[in-house]
């Protein structure tokens, strides 16, 4: 616990450290506002098929891979990266506003597009300027330190989750909506007054990277896809099941002491198994979770279920993320983007394959189960083989 207390008191008091945590607290505020009753919004209110909320949620995907991989791939050699989320936010701006004024598919689509486009490498340039600051002041606690800001986007979400349910309640799904168009709004200004680094240019880091893995790559592209089924298809099955889409905003809430509690316990437990022990844990708590809701559950055990889900995401979204940006340690920004690309399309597969069960039915998350379990052998297989290959190192030497 000395040294959990220790590493906190050096965080806080890293350059810019606190800011980064606040925009990006600020930034998931607005965000949770509209996540979890985005796709009843447009189910409801726009009165759009399930096709076609797939579909919008496919396209905009598409271009927000574009966009994000492409600045991804330049932003390593731009000296000041603070430009970038700025301009992203000020177009996302722009894009609620047109999604708030649509009636139709096409107004949906078109609004959608313009607000999601660049909003990928909004996380991942922040993450990008974040590792790149801490490596400079505090090379020791750079993992953590990316945990807790992660952390930070995962409480300032689950308080955005809760505000938009009583915003709902209160507003309806317009007030909902002006919450996000807020929550985009204050990233902005938090940014424009963040002083950045000077001489933030790519420098070879001394930390120890991640060997490149193709095959790890694609089993948390598997695990991701099944939470990005999860992601959508969660709260039109709550919906269904138990007709109050305001709780499952407390439903996706309660997880958020549970996140910040596990993304700090599993960034020490890194350093003592290893990365992808790690991961393999995140997934069989998956595993538990999504069969609890393929079995069309009570209530009470969706709730109850949510802190095994939330080790699970704790594992997805921090140790994950600092996996693959270790794979490419010395190219910061282009490998936070591309742990954004794989999520983002991990959730455009995700949100296509639940097309082979008809209807919206709990059976959705016989999917999921399925890509996590082989995620889960694929990974069991490639630390079985290095496990095999340490021992016979020790052998021989």
């Amino acid at each position: 616990m000395s040294k959990i207390t220790a590493d906190l008191k050096r965080f806080v008091g890293l350059n810019g450290a606190l800011s980064l945590l606040t925009s990006i607290f600020v930034y998931g505020i607005g965000t949770g506002i509209l996540a979890p009753m985005n796709a009843v919004y447009m189910s409801d209110s726009l009165g759009l098929s399930k096709g076609e909320i797939a579909s919008i949620f496919s396209i905009t995907l598409l271009l927000n891979m574009m966009v994000t991989l492409g600045v991804g791939i330049v932003s390593d050699r731009i000296k000041r990266k603070k430009g970038l989320p700025l301009i992203a936010s000020v177009i996302c701006l722009a894009g609620l506003i047109v999604y708030i004024q649509a009636d139709d598919y096409a107004g949906a689509l078109a609004g959608m597009a313009i607000a999601m486009a660049p909003s990928g490498l909004i996380m991942g340039q922040i993450f990008a300027m974040a590792r790149s600051q801490f490596s400079k002041q505090a090379e020791s606690i750079v993992e953590i330190a990316m945990l807790w800001l992660r952390a930070g986007f995962s409480v300032g979400f689950f308080m955005g989750l809760l505000l938009g349910a009583n915003l709902y309640l209160v507003t309806g799904f317009q007030g909902v909506l002006w919450g996000n168009v807020a929550g985009y709004a204050g990233l902005f200004l938090l940014l424009l007054f963040y002083r950045e680094v000077a001489g933030d240019k790519e420098a070879k880091s001394s930390q120890r990277g991640e060997p490149f893995s193709l095959i790890m790559l694609i089993a948390l592209l598997m695990i991701s896809c099944a939470d990005a089924i999860r992601g959508l298809y969660l709260p039109l099955v709550f919906n269904e099941l138990f007709k109050r889409p305001d709780l499952f905003s407390y439903l996706w809430s309660c997880q958020a002491v549970f996140e910040l509690l596990f993304m700090t316990l599993t960034g020490y437990w890194v350093a003592k198994y290893g990365s992808k022990s790690i991961i393999f844990l995140g997934g069989a708590c998956a595993v538990v979770a999504y069969a609890v809701y393929a079995a069309a559950s009570p209530i009470g055990l969706f709730f109850a279920v949510q802190p095994v889900y939330s080790l699970s995401v704790s594992i997805l979204y921090g140790v994950a993320m600092g996996y693959v940006q270790r794979m490419f340690i010395n190219y910061t920004g282009f490998g936070a983007s591309l742990y954004i690309v794989i999520s983002q399309a991990a959730s455009l597969i995700g949100y296509l394959l639940p097309f082979t069960v008809k209807g919206i039915s709990p059976n959705i998350f016989f999917i999921p189960i399925v890509l996590v379990t082989a995620a889960l052998v694929i990974i069991g297989r490639v630390l079985y083989t290095e496990n095999k290959q340490a021992s016979m190192n020790t052998l021989n030497g």
